[in-house]
């Protein structure tokens, strides 16, 4: 895709965190007019219609491929797109959205986690230490510079969808290195969002037959859209990509942007101002980013992986 090709992959694993974090605005703002399973259908359907005429083309293009590789795109779509999103959107039906940021920022931990027991892989000394510094920045930030707020968080059945959603994240992630070599980029989205809002279909049938509907008015469509635009195809499209070029044990590491792109939005939309330990936490996270990401190796897979399916 010409845009992803033009941009490094370090401002497009920065521009993710952001738009997510517009779409956790968005989905905990809405949550009361738009059930967790409709959330998820309608803003997938609706980035698939977006999608749609640009990637069709290499649909076409790639169909042998995609017939071959059917059972990799099966588990990409269903975890990374259904299973992921669902899980997100019921969780901030019962859970606040500090609490989501909190959870989300253990992704990290989980990619190197997953990545340790099941691929054998390791960070590198001064990776480790990057994570740590990280994480030591979020921390900051959402303790407001107090360990007696830490102390004080405690996990509900929100927080715990939103651990199994990070999971499934995290997995999501990991597996992108199986992508399918030679595959376009907008046609691998597409087909995973096609599969993956399959397996919401049942859901949201399901949510609607328990009494929950959808409060239809223009903001909520407009909202809609706006998340299937930004938070989907394009975030999806950066997240992959950047994925593809620096792999998983990096990339993940951005998702500690989430927190402070929330700070910056809160005082250019809210008037929120800035306090010490906000200045404290971004430096952390900067530095921590800076350092996975200055050390961090490509692996051959990764670099072959780059080369193809790129046009």
């Amino acid at each position: 895709m010409p845009v992803t090709r033009s941009m490094t992959p370090y401002l497009l694993l920065t521009l993710t965190p952001f738009l997510w974090a517009c779409n956790w605005i968005v989905g905990r703002g809405l949550h009361s007019d738009i059930p967790p399973m409709a959330m998820t259908f309608f803003r997938w359907l609706f980035a698939i219609l977006i999608l749609a005429p640009f990637a069709w083309p290499y649909v076409r293009r790639d169909w042998p491929i995609i017939r071959a590789n059917r059972k990799i795109l099966l588990l990409l779509g269903s975890i990374g797109v259904g299973t992921h999103n669902s899980l997100a959107y019921l969780g901030l039906n019962f859970t606040t959205a500090t609490n989501g940021v909190i959870l989300n920022s253990f992704v990290p931990v989980m990619i190197v986690a997953i990545s340790w027991v099941f691929l054998h892989e390791r960070l590198a000394p001064l990776q480790a230490v990057g994570v740590a510094v990280s994480l030591a920045g979020v921390f900051a930030i959402l303790s407001r510079g107090s360990l007696q707020v830490l102390l004080d968080f405690h996990l509900n059945i929100g927080d715990l969808f939103i651990i199994l959603s990070m999971a499934m994240w995290s997995v999501y992630t990991i597996m992108l290195r199986w992508r399918p070599a030679g595959m376009h980029r907008m046609s691998f989205l597409l087909v995973v969002a096609i599969i993956g809002n399959g397996c919401v279909l049942p859901l949201w049938l399901g949510e609607m037959a328990l009494g929950y509907h959808v409060v239809w008015t223009w903001t909520n469509f407009a909202a809609l859209l706006a998340v299937a635009l930004f938070s989907s195809v394009l975030a999806y499209l950066f997240w992959n990509s950047g994925v593809e070029k620096l792999g998983a044990n990096v990339a993940g590491l951005f998702v500690h942007l989430m927190p402070v792109f929330g700070v910056v939005l809160a005082w250019a939309v809210l008037g929120e101002r800035f306090a010490p330990f906000h200045f404290a936490g971004i430096a952390l996270i900067l530095i921590g980013i800076w350092l996975t990401s200055r050390y961090g190796r490509r692996r051959p897979d990764i670099e072959e992986a780059a080369a193809v399916g790129t046009d």
